[in-house]
């Protein structure tokens, strides 16, 4: 094999390893921080979409530089097991603000303070709490 052929695989499956990385971030949610009922979960992003059938708990989309905040979370009633439908937050009187719990978000728009969008996604992925 010659030396440009043996640096060329390398580097091709790498690029492949790269761009299959960059297609599983785009297909799933987002990984990081949520909150829910005032306490910190980790998430990790998984490829999945879910159809518009079954019970689904509310992910409530801040905005860049925020936590998303969830309505439920595991050991609370009714929680559905990870099944999240995704609604954006847009702040109209108030400036960018960390929620930590959906009631608290559900007052604001109650106020006028930010409006609450349709789902926009919907898909599968565990919460977990931070120690």
């Amino acid at each position: 094999m010659s030396l440009n052929r043996a640096l060329t695989i390398p580097a091709l499956a790498l690029a492949a390893l790269s761009l299959s990385s960059v297609a599983d971030a785009q297909l799933g949610p987002p990984g990081g921080t949520i909150y829910a009922n005032d306490q910190q979960f980790q998430t990790i992003g998984t490829p999945t979409t879910l159809p518009d059938r079954g019970q689904f708990d509310t992910i409530y989309a801040l905005g860049e530089g925020l936590a998303n905040v969830a309505d439920a979370a595991p050991g609370a009633p009714g929680y559905n097991g990870g099944r999240w439908e995704v609604r954006m937050v847009t702040f109209l009187t108030i400036p960018p603000t960390q929620f930590t719990n959906a009631e608290d978000i559900l007052d604001a728009e109650a106020q006028g303070q930010i409006s609450i969008g349709p789902v926009v996604r919907r898909f599968e992925c565990p919460l977990i709490p931070v120690q």
